[in-house]
C-alpha cells in the first residue's frame, strides 16, 4: 500500500490522537507566526520611519573655532577684551549642499528683533521690555526689541510647526514665495490683543542702524503651544510676541551686510540612514574653520532602536518556540512510535523499506502541519497585535524616559543649552520665540501594522517543515535499529 494512503488512514482511524497533534502543532505554529509577524512589522515600521520621522543637517557658524580665535586674541592682547565673532552662513554655500543627493529641501533661519509701533505687545510681569504701551514699543538699552522676528524660508519646516506644537489657524504660513516681501505671520494672542486679522498691516521699527520703520502685511495667524514658556529677565519677551517673516526681511532689519546670509540653514534629509554621508559630503563644500555641520536624526534613531529591540525579541520568540516545539513534537512522536512497534514490525516483515516507514510518519505530520498552519493563520494576527502592542509600549516608555533624562542634562528645568549646534543660533539679538529650525526631538509614536500575508504563511510552513523533519529524525532513530523478528516475537 502507498505510504501516503497509509498515513491518511492512520490519521482518520485514530481521530483523538490526530486532534491532539493538531492542537499541539497549532499552538507551536501560532507563536512562531506571531514572532514572524512582529519581526516583519518591525522592519516595515523602521522603513516607514525613514519617510515620516526624517533627519536634518544644520549648517551654522563654527562656534568652537570662534572661541579658539577669541582665546588666542585674549592671550596676545591684554589692553581690550576680545569679542566672540561668528560668521553668518552664506546662502551660496548652503545651495551647494542643497544639491547633494538625499537632501530634499532646506530652510534658512535668521533671528532678530524690532519694536512694535502703533500696536500693543503682550507684556508679562517678568518682562523688562515695557511691552503693552501703544506706539512706544518699549525698547531696552541693550537694543533688543519687544517683537521677536524669526525669518525662515518655510514655516512648515520649523520644528514647532513640524511637531504641531504651533499651528496656523488663519491664513497661511511663510513660504519661499515670500522672499523679498514684508509679509508676516503673527501669534493668535497678539492678534486678539490688537484686534488684528489676516490682511491687516502692522508697523515694526528696527532697533539698529537707521532704525527704519517697516509696514508689514499679515498673511497668517498661528497658535503657539500652550506649554511654551515665557523667558524671564532683561531683554526677554512673551512667546506671543514672536512673529515669522521671510529670512530676507529679517536680514534687511539686521543690516545690509547680512544680505544673502542666514544664522543657520537646516537641510531635510530624505533618507535618515544617509545623514552621515550627507554631512561628510557637505564638509567638503564649506570652509570648516568658519562653518560647522551638525546632524539631528535622534527621532529616527529612537524609532530604529525601539524597532530593533522589538525585532530582536521577536527573533528570540521564533527560535525559542522552534526549539521547544521540536523537543515537544519529538517526544510525542517517540511515544507514538513506541505504541506502533507491532505495526512497524509487520511492515518490515512484509518487505517495506525503513525510509518509507519514516516517510509515512513524516507524511502524517505534514498533513497535521497543513491544518495547523491554517488555524494559526486565523489567530496569528490577534496574538501578533497583542504581543506587538505590549512590546512597543515597553520600548516607547523606555525611549521616553531616556529622552527626558537626556534633555534634563542641560539647563535647570530641562532647557536646551545655548551652545547647542543642532538648532539655529542667532548672530544678533535673540528674544524668545521658539523659532529654532530643526528636527523635533519628541518621541515619535510607532505602531506595528501586523498583517498575515501569503508569504508569512509560506515562511511559517517552511519553519513547520523544518521542525517536523527534525522531530521525525530524532524520533526515528529507533526504527532503523528494529528487527522484524524480534518485534513480532515481543
Amino acid at each position: 500500500m502507498n505510504f501516503f494512503k497509509r498515513a491518511w488512514l492512520n490519521l482518520t482511524a485514530k481521530k483523538g490522537r490526530s486532534i491532539l497533534l493538531v492542537l499541539v502543532t497549532s499552538a507551536i505554529m501560532l507563536f512562531v507566526l506571531a514572532g514572524l509577524l512582529i519581526r516583519n512589522a518591525a522592519d516595515t515600521a523602521t522603513s516607514n520611519a525613514k519617510k515620516s520621522v526624517g533627519a536634518t543637517v544644520t549648517l551654522s557658524a563654527n562656534r568652537e573655532a570662534a572661541f579658539k580665535k577669541m582665546r588666542s586674541a585674549t592671550s596676545t592682547s591684554k589692553s581690550s577684551r576680545p569679542k566672540l565673532t561668528t560668521s553668518p552662513v552664506k546662502l551660496s554655500d548652503a545651495k551647494k549642499i542643497a544639491k547633494l543627493s538625499n537632501v530634499s529641501s532646506y530652510n534658512a533661519t535668521v533671528s532678530t528683533s524690532a519694536n512694535a509701533k502703533g500696536f500693543d505687545t503682550i507684556s508679562t510681569s517678568g518682562s523688562s521690555t515695557g511691552g503693552g504701551m501703544k506706539g512706544m514699543g518699549g525698547s531696552s538699552s541693550s537694543g533688543t526689541g519687544d517683537i521677536s522676528i524669526t525669518g525662515v524660508t518655510n514655516t512648515s519646516s520649523v520644528s514647532t510647526f513640524e511637531s504641531s506644537s504651533s499651528k496656523i489657524t488663519k491664513g497661511r504660513g511663510i513660504t519661499a514665495s515670500d522672499e523679498g516681501t514684508n509679509n508676516v505671520v503673527i501669534e493668535s494672542e497678539l492678534a486678539k490683543e490688537d484686534s488684528l486679522s489676516v490682511g491687516d498691516t502692522i508697523k515694526l521699527k528696527a532697533t539698529t542702524g537707521d532704525k527704519k520703520t517697516y509696514t508689514m502685511k499679515i498673511v497668517g495667524i498661528y497658535k503657539a503651544s500652550s506649554s511654551a514658556s515665557t523667558q524671564q529677565g532683561p531683554g526677554s519677551t512673551d512667546v506671543s510676541n514672536s512673529v515669522y517673516t521671510s529670512y530676507t526681511f529679517a536680514n534687511t532689519v539686521k543690516g545690509s551686510k547680512y544680505k544673502n546670509t542666514a544664522d543657520s540653514v537646516t537641510f531635510a534629509i530624505s533618507d535618515p540612514a544617509k545623514v552621515s554621508s550627507v554631512k561628510t559630503s557637505g564638509k567638503q563644500l564649506i570652509n570648516t574653520s568658519k562653518y560647522s555641520l551638525s546632524t539631528d536624526d535622534s527621532s529616527y534613531q529612537t524609532v530604529k532602536s525601539s524597532m530593533n529591540n522589538v525585532k530582536s525579541f521577536a527573533d528570540k520568540i521564533v527560535w525559542l518556540v522552534a526549539i521547544v516545539g521540536t523537543i515537544i513534537l519529538a517526544l510525542i512522536i517517540i511515544l507514538m512510535i513506541r505504541e506502533r512497534r507491532y505495526e512497524i514490525g509487520v511492515l518490515l516483515s512484509l518487505g517495506e523499506s525503513r525510509w518509507k516507514i519514516v516517510a509515512q510518519f513524516f507524511a502524517e505530520m505534514v498533513m497535521v502541519l497543513i491544518v495547523s498552519v491554517v488555524l494559526a493563520g486565523f489567530g496569528g494576527k490577534f496574538v501578533g497585535n497583542k504581543l506587538g502592542d505590549q512590546l512597543v509600549s515597553q520600548q516607547t516608555t523606555t525611549a521616553t524616559t531616556t529622552t527626558s533624562s537626556t534633555s534634563q542634562q542641560g539647563q535647570p528645568g530641562g532647557g536646551t543649552p545655548s551652545g547647542n549646534t543642532g538648532g539655529s543660533k542667532p548672530s544678533g539679538n535673540m528674544p524668545s520665540g521658539g523659532g529654532q529650525t530643526g528636527n523635533a526631538s519628541a518621541t515619535t509614536d510607532t505602531n506595528l501594522d501586523v498583517n498575515v500575508t501569503v508569504m508569512d504563511l509560506v515562511e511559517l510552513g517552511g519553519f513547520g517543515l523544518a521542525i517536523m523533519f527534525l522531530s521525525i529524525m530524532l524520533a526515528s532513530g529507533g526504527i532503523l535499529r528494529l528487527q522484524p523478528k524480534k518485534v513480532l516475537i515481543d
